[in-house]
């Protein structure tokens, strides 16, 4: 018997290496690979392609392989169990299939980066880019070849803590940096060994869970899914990404698991994608739970048959799919379809021809990978208040107060999904500050809290007494990093513990009080902004953050983030975000507040408009806002044209000048609103952005070429176009302050 499964094995592999020859293109080729390797497979095989597991026992696991029961392992992280299991399926299995090894490789393998909502902030493509490559070389190394990332979810509501893997509340963002993550994991090539397979996640409407509360059911018409929810993954699609996911909700009433009309009609009809879908974790039995199923082997017919090829971890595929062919419940063709889909993916990532690690070791924090990370917490970090000019520290500086639980705390600053990071290589503020500029001030630590749920006040009195003998302080605050991402939503989104009393404490000294927040999600930090002379905020920047924050506060890199999501006043009003539809009494520009309403008012002395009495309507900042250590001015915006054609392009320019005296980077932004629709339309939507370096006191012409094709929308007879019509723009330096122009679309003739 192993001598007939090697004679078997290399003449598959002769097969599948040489059938293609006279293919015409790759693709074509890879077809005919896969169509002649899934007719050598047996039912089995081929159920044992469509089982992803996450093994223990490795000898377990090896009987499995060698039995073809596995076609992709994950969370397999040490490279010689990698190559170990790896020959097993490719020497000792009846047909040699390699096993595709998959990970969680969300915002860094082991040089880790800002999470994905700190990467949002840098408003940078290009720099999310190479922070992805980055992860896809380091994580090859120990031969994982698929991330589930990116997660494209649109992300409106803070209490949700998967927002930290989010690229926050803007569609058109999360299609910009998703993209960027895919043709970084993927390279230039899939079948690199450097390359890992993409995963948009989670399909589709996850970030939208009612109440903040992960797993929780959605609600969403189908017109909000395509002009919200959908057009990041669409732009996935059109990215290349490898595979898709599905997600943990249902949408009015049906799991994304097995929801034929996004898999099906969507995704597969109209989009046209050849890649591979894979069930989130267990999502597929968990659909039993849910009600929709009455138990596993039921499930498992309604996920494939809804279009779902690859089951993660549950098992119920490879369990019941022998019984379901037997009932008629599902069919070999939509088997042989799932197990093309998987057989191609592993093709395309070249593991027939080299299922063996060949990238080295000593690609896990490189130095360019260092440098890659610390200049994209530098690009993320954003500038919230700065009165007084306290920041950049200046020279005259001879004592620094550092205060806060988070400012030595190694593990808590890598954040959210980091299984592969190591603390032991993270830079905190305290110990760069003490490397970088040591030498020059004399630096005070006093953490004040042992960590951010700390309710244990003796600290306080010596960080106060430190901040008393020092010239400014600096107090880092914040959440630990388990108290954000899967599982970990919240419904009070102020600062945990007793870390507001101690900025409040540390604020009464007089002294100049910069606060840092290092967080996953956008808090509500109202108070602690009164009380502070200046506030960085850093969503929790990874490996890298001491020292990109020391030259930040230092002034050696200017900052030049952007809110990726709008910072809410209290946690009553999210959820809250800069692209909503008006009401018919849309909030006034001027509020009267709770505590100016007269005692026995009449019912319509505050108005009748749409806004919170205790908050009123707007955001504490909102998004696409960032300050700098030098302003910028904005002047002569120009429209191409006044009236345009939907085929047309719509120039724009203004011009940028740097007033301040520092250099600077600005994120210019342009928004567009249709004025009128068949259906209302958000008040403004983020069209484009650029990144504009500018010296001290120089000037550019910024430049924006928009097709007016990128206006169009789903509209009331659910066909998407451009509707003719009045259209207002923006350009400025965030969702709410910029130069305003009018233009009309005019029917084609």
């Amino acid at each position: 018997m192993k001598i007939r499964n090697i004679f078997l094995g290399g003449a598959v592999m002769c097969l599948i290496l040489s059938c293609s020859s006279h293919a015409s293109t790759k693709g074509d080729r890879i077809e005919e690979r896969v169509d002649s390797l899934l007719s050598l497979m047996t039912l089995d095989e081929k159920l044992g392609q469509m089982n992803q597991v996450s093994p223990g026992d490795f000898e377990a696991l090896a009987a499995q392989v060698r039995r073809g029961e596995v076609g992709s392992i994950l969370n397999y992280v040490d490279a010689d169990l990698v190559n170990k299991v790896q020959k097993v399926a490719v020497e000792e299995s009846r047909l040699g299939i390699p096993l595709l090894v998959a990970r969680d490789v969300i915002h860094g393998y082991k040089t880790i980066f800002p999470i994905p909502l700190g990467q949002a902030a840098t408003f940078n493509p290009e720099l999310v880019e190479e922070g992805a490559r980055v992860a896809a070389v380091e994580a090859s190394s120990d031969g994982i070849r698929w991330t589930f990332s990116p997660m494209v979810d649109v992300s409106r509501d803070p209490r949700w803590g998967r927002i930290a893997e989010s690229c926050g509340e803007d569609p058109y963002l999360n299609a910009v940096m998703g993209t960027a993550m895919i043709k970084g994991y993927q390279g230039d090539s899939l079948s690199d060994p450097t390359a890992m397979a993409a995963c948009a996640k989670h399909f589709v409407a996850y970030g939208a869970a009612e109440g903040g509360r992960d797993y929780n059911s959605t609600f969403i018409p189908e017109r909000v899914l395509r002009n919200i929810y959908l057009p990041p993954f669409r732009a996935a699609v059109d990215a290349g990404c490898a595979t898709f996911m599905t997600s943990f909700n249902d949408n009015d009433g049906v799991p994304s698991t097995a929801n034929k009309f996004i898999l099906k009609d969507i995704l597969r009809g109209e989009w046209k994608y050849d890649g591979m879908v894979v069930s989130d974790w267990a999502s597929v039995l968990e659909m039993v739970n849910h009600g929709f199923c009455k138990d596993g082997k039921e499930a498992a017919e309604k996920a494939l048959n809804a279009g779902v090829d690859m089951e993660m971890v549950s098992a119920t595929f490879i369990n019941n799919f022998k019984q379901s062919l037997n009932e008629k419940k599902i069919t070999l063709n939509e088997i042989d379809q799932a197990v093309r889909n998987i057989l191609r993916l592993k093709f395309r990532l070249g593991l027939f021809e080299n299922p063996y690690i060949v990238t080295p070791q000593s690609v896990k924090y490189a130095d360019e990978h260092l440098a890659k990370a610390r200049k994209a917490v530098e690009q993320s970090v954003i500038l919230l208040k700065n009165d007084n000019q306290v920041l950049p520290l200046q020279p005259d500086i001879k004592t620094l107060a550092v205060v806060g639980p988070m400012a030595d705390a190694p593990y808590e600053q890598l954040g959210t999904w980091v299984f592969d990071g190591e603390k032991e290589h993270s830079q905190t503020p305290l110990m760069a500050l003490k490397a970088m500029y040591g030498d020059k001030v004399n630096i005070l630590y006093a953490p004040g809290l042992s960590y951010s749920r700390d309710k244990n006040r003796t600290q306080i009195a010596p960080a106060v007494a430190a901040a008393r003998r020092s010239d400014a302080i600096v107090v880092f605050v914040g959440e630990e990093s388990i108290l954000s991402g899967e599982a970990h939503s919240l419904t009070n989104l102020l600062l945990q513990g007793e870390q507001s009393e101690l900025i409040e404490a540390l604020a009464a000294t007089g002294k100049p009080l910069i606060t840092v927040v290092m967080a996953g999600r956008q808090l509500v930090i109202t108070d602690e902004v009164k009380e502070s002379d200046a506030v960085l905020y850093v969503f929790h920047p990874g490996t890298m953050g001491g020292p990109a924050i020391a030259d930040i506060l230092f002034g050696k890199v200017n900052p030049s983030g952007k809110t990726p999501v709008s910072f809410p006043r209290t946690s009553g009003q999210v959820p809250l975000y800069y692209a909503h539809h008006n009401t018919g009494r849309p909030a006034n520009p001027v509020e009267m507040l709770i505590d100016e309403i007269p005692v026995e008012a009449g019912q319509t002395s505050v108005g009748c408009r749409s806004f919170y009495l205790d908050a009123g309507s707007r955001p504490l900042y909102p998004f696409g806002y960032g300050l700098s250590y030098t302003t910028f001015e904005y002047s002569n915006l120009t429209l191409s044209a006044d009236k345009l054609a939907s085929t047309d392009v719509l120039t724009v320019t203004l011009n940028l000048k740097n007033t301040g005296r520092y250099d600077g980077t600005e994120v210019v932004q342009l928004y567009v609103q249709d004025k009128v629709g068949s259906v209302t339309r958000p008040v403004k939507e983020l069209k484009a952005f650029q990144r504009v370096d500018l010296k001290a006191g120089e000037s550019k012409q910024v430049t924006f070429s928009l097709p007016v094709a990128e206006l169009a929308f789903w509209g009331l007879d659910m066909h998407y176009s451009v509707e003719p019509g009045a259209f207002k723009l923006w350009a400025g330096t965030n969702s709410e302050e910029g130069l305003t122009a009018d233009f009309e679309v005019v029917s084609a003739k």
